[in-house]
């Protein structure tokens, strides 16, 4: 799905979701990825409700958590911080990024939208989906 409809541009965007004991399949929500190819712009914002997190499970390693969603954010915005991504483009980050895995930090499913402001956009939905 690609284009431009009434002054807006397709973006896509997938939840993060953190999943302390995957065995129990419990989650919470903590960021989102949004990517919009007509813009080249790919991003993560997160919030990480330590209470709710704990709350699922009181183990929980928080800092490994926070450093997991910090490292889809440096993958997102590239350079040093994206590692072995650092030259891929944001389209081919966004793919990496939301690609199935079983670890405490997974990307939900793929859902697409309409936005004039990509950037407004993944505040929005963080703001909607995760606070």
């Amino acid at each position: 799905m690609t284009g431009r409809h009434n002054g807006r541009d397709v973006f896509e965007y997938a939840l993060l979701r953190v999943v302390p004991r995957v065995e129990r399949g419990e989650l919470i929500n903590a960021g989102v990825v949004v990517y919009c190819q007509a813009k080249s712009f790919v991003a993560a914002r997160v919030h990480l409700d330590e209470a709710r997190l704990l709350a699922l499970d009181p183990t929980a390693d928080v800092a490994g958590v926070r450093a997991a969603l910090g490292a889809v954010q440096g993958v997102c915005s590239g350079g040093e911080r994206a590692g072995q991504a650092a030259g891929d483009d944001p389209g081919r980050r966004f793919r990496w990024l939301i690609a199935p895995r079983s670890t405490i930090v997974q990307p939900g499913p793929v859902h697409t939208g309409l936005t004039a402001d990509p950037e407004r956009e993944s505040e929005r939905l963080l703001d909607l989906l995760v606070r």
